[in-house]
């Protein structure tokens, strides 16, 4: 496959090319900022350099600028020239470079490990949403909806994380957002088994249901508790 700029490259690099080039591009990055070499402000190489520096595919420092940028370390410019490329808009600390290979070890994570990390995350974030007024309601709401019309496990869990994930972004903290989306590959391993087993979704609905109307009604302890229930459920023991 031929990209733009008449290079080849294949399409999809192996799973451990990926993470090594991800994690390459992150201490890249965090070696100028230790030297001082780049501050907030300052643009990044291009794709074409960063690969030609770092002897990876485009495509693999494209992905790693697409998540530096999901965490808002990174901005992303269109176009060609002077202006183009990404630029740097905060600087990575080592809690956010440390999520960011969250997101690349995350296969070794127990059932256990996971459900508990989003206890706290989803708790939290629902009783935030419901103090303060319920953003991406709509969201949720569509997502219960969708549930229901499901014809697979696969598609219902789909559209059951899109609904946790309006949760999370409903409390209005990126950072509890972007650590939801870091677990997204495991809770839909977890997730599709825990459908299989309880072989009806009817009790799942139910919470997602109780879920949205205590943050809608703006009752954060009734929320929080429908949160605890709904993972208990779907996660006993």
């Amino acid at each position: 496959m031929n990209g733009g700029d008449g290079s080849r490259e294949p399409r999809r690099a192996p799973a451990g090319a990926r993470t090594r080039a991800f994690e390459e591009v992150l201490d890249r990055i965090e070696e100028r900022i230790a030297a001082d070499g780049l501050t907030v402000g300052d643009r990044l190489p291009g794709e074409r350099q960063l690969a030609e520096q770092l002897q990876v595919s485009r495509s693999s420092v494209r992905e790693a600028l697409r998540a530096l940028a999901t965490l808002g370390v990174v901005s992303s410019q269109v176009g060609r020239g002077p202006d183009a490329g990404a630029v740097l808009t905060s600087r990575p600390d080592t809690a956010l470079t440390d999520l960011l290979r969250l997101n690349l070890g995350l296969s070794t994570l127990s059932m256990r490990e996971v459900v508990d990390t989003r206890l706290m995350i989803e708790q939290w974030a629902a009783g935030r949403a419901a103090r303060d007024g319920g953003a991406a309601l709509g969201e949720m709401a569509r997502a219960v909806d969708a549930m229901d019309a499901a014809a697979t496990p696969e598609e219902f869990v789909a559209h059951d994380i899109a609904f946790h994930m309006a949760l999370a972004a409903a409390s209005g903290n990126r950072l509890t957002s972007a650590i939801m989306r870091a677990l997204r590959d495991a809770v839909r391993r977890y997730a599709i088994d825990a459908v299989l087993r309880l072989g009806d979704t009817a009790g799942l609905q139910a919470d997602h249901r109780r879920i949205h109307a205590a943050v809608r009604d703006g009752d954060a302890d009734a929320a929080i508790a429908a949160v605890a229930d709904h993972l208990a459920r779907a996660y006993p023991g």
